[in-house]
């Protein structure tokens, strides 16, 4: 291993808050389970968990800085010096000799600091080193990671909710709900159906919900909107209408002499839920294509009699 303090970033005054706080960012970048099948990355994580084991404790860092130890922890074994060669480290921390030859002590006192960290990152429980590598202590209690990714549903399946097939990102094909109500952007999370953990504990699945446009319903908070063309004659003189709603078709009456614009509300009919929104029917008269000249003559001869002026009405013109 090289210089401890070039693998961290620190400098040789750093304090142990700043050696923890470079610990933690080089930590949560380089765990191996944020960087799944990267052996170089992997690596990388083994030296900087050292060197944060080393640094972090006063002890060790003290004896490294005097030239007492290595950077691995190994007694350097000078002339002169009390232990001569230092022993090996076996990766078995309950059975491993400390510093001072006292077996069943453990050299790696400050390793609780490393611990705290990669269970604040990770969920971790408990940790130890391994063949220079680290591990849980149980291996059962570490989740696998999460997957994400975006499905699409359409207009009707967000308003309504209800069930939709979906094939993930990690091969999974599964029956997903779809709550009623729910809009653009909005994310479900599916307990256990991300990636498995060495324990065989999954991660979560983060769906995200992108909502296609409908051709004709437009949507504000709870209530739908629908612009509904009428002929002329059914809106002078009323008529009987059937209505496209989420649902399906309904019955709806349009009073005589109804104008362009004018809204008829549907009560019940907008997004589903425990207070469902309602649905508001904007007429919009469409003349014929092409105007037949028998109702062009007629209008020609009302007007001569009932001129008006519909925009002095609505103040555009005074």
């Amino acid at each position: 291993m090289s210089d401890p303090y070039q693998i961290l970033g620190v400098s040789k005054t750093a304090s142990l808050g700043e050696i923890k706080s470079a610990y933690r960012k080089l930590a949560k970048k380089l765990h191996p389970d944020v960087n799944p099948g990267r052996k170089d990355i992997e690596q990388k994580f083994k030296e900087v968990t050292a060197a944060y084991d080393l640094l972090s404790d006063p002890d060790k860092r003290a004896r490294f800085d005097r030239g007492e130890i290595d950077s691995h922890g190994h007694n350097r074994g000078f002339a002169g010096g009390p232990f001569g060669e230092s022993e090996p480290f076996s990766g078995n921390f309950r059975n491993a000799r400390s510093s001072y030859g006292h077996p069943g002590e453990t050299p790696f006192s400050a390793f609780g600091g490393m611990e705290d960290i990669l269970s604040e990152f990770m969920g971790m429980a408990s940790g130890r080193y391994k063949n220079n590598g680290f591990q849980t202590e149980d291996a059962a209690s570490v989740k696998g990671g999460d997957v994400s990714q975006k499905i699409t549903v359409s207009f009707v399946e967000a308003c309504l909710g209800g069930k939709k097939r979906v094939a993930l990102a990690n091969n999974k094909t599964l029956d997903i709900s779809i709550p009623a109500g729910v809009e653009d952007g909005h994310k479900l999370r599916l307990k256990g159906q991300g990636r498995t953990g060495p324990g065989g504990i999954a991660g979560d699945a983060i769906v995200e919900l992108q909502v296609a446009a409908h051709p004709f319903f437009t949507r504000k908070d709870r209530d739908i909107f629908l612009d509904f063309p009428v002929s002329l004659q059914e809106a002078v003189l009323g008529a009987s209408v059937t209505v496209p709603t989420l649902d399906g078709h309904v019955s709806l009456k349009i009073p005589k002499g109804s104008n362009s614009g004018t809204a008829l509300r549907l009560k019940g009919k907008g997004v589903a839920g425990t207070h469902p929104g309602d649905m508001f029917v904007k007429l919009k008269i469409v003349l014929p294509e092409p105007v037949p000249q028998d109702l062009t003559d007629l209008v020609e001869k009302w007007a001569k009699k009932n001129a008006y002026n519909p925009r002095k009405k609505s103040g555009l013109e005074s």
